[in-house]
């Protein structure tokens, strides 16, 4: 308020050059004595009524509304910033957990891996054992079916020679010494 009423003369004295309207300054002739003195009354009035000290009181509220708000900020700053360390923590936990999950999965998979390969060995053992027992019984039976043949073979040559050889008196005989033989058994 006191710029304001230093203010005043330095415009009065500003305004004496420009002398829009001929004549003297003081006069209600001249113009811009005309609005100096309107200015003046202009700003009484606002003095009159507190003007300058409600502006400032809204001011002054403003700056006090301004100041909460920063203030305000400045705890949600903080908060904010107390909520990102607790994330970032939680983020870093979650991180370090999910390394531990991995490594634990790969271990549990390599096991696993392990124990399969300990399995496949066997199996493969089973079922070359089962090969080779197959096998083995593909050549007995083999071995059986050749004996068998073998011996029809020889039965059947042995036949064939035997009776070339036999004459009917000779087969009556070994007929009869088998019955004898037969009959010698059963009793």
């Amino acid at each position: 308020m006191r710029h304001l009423v230093a203010a005043l003369p330095i415009a009065a004295l500003a305004a004496a050059p420009a002398q829009a309207a001929g004549g003297p300054f003081f006069s209600l002739g001249n113009t811009d004595f005309v609005v100096l003195i309107a200015f003046l009354i202009f700003v009484g009035v606002l003095i009159y009524f507190k003007v300058p000290g409600l502006l400032g009181g809204l001011l002054d509220k403003r700056a006090e509304g301004i100041r909460h708000d920063l203030d305000a900020a400045r705890a949600l700053r903080e908060e904010a910033q107390a909520l990102l360390t607790s994330y970032e923590r939680k983020a870093r936990e979650a991180a370090e957990q999910a390394e531990r999950i991995v490594k634990h999965a790969r271990q549990e998979a390599e096991e696993a891996a392990e124990a399969a390969k300990v399995e496949m060995a066997r199996s493969v053992e089973r079922r070359l054992q089962a090969a080779g027992d197959q096998i083995a019984s593909a050549e007995a039976a083999a071995l059986r079916a050749v004996r068998e043949r073998a011996v029809a073979i020889a039965v059947a040559a042995a036949s064939e020679v035997i009776a070339r050889k036999m004459s009917a008196k000779d087969d009556a005989a070994l007929i009869d010494a088998a019955i004898a033989d037969v009959g010698s058994k059963l009793h």
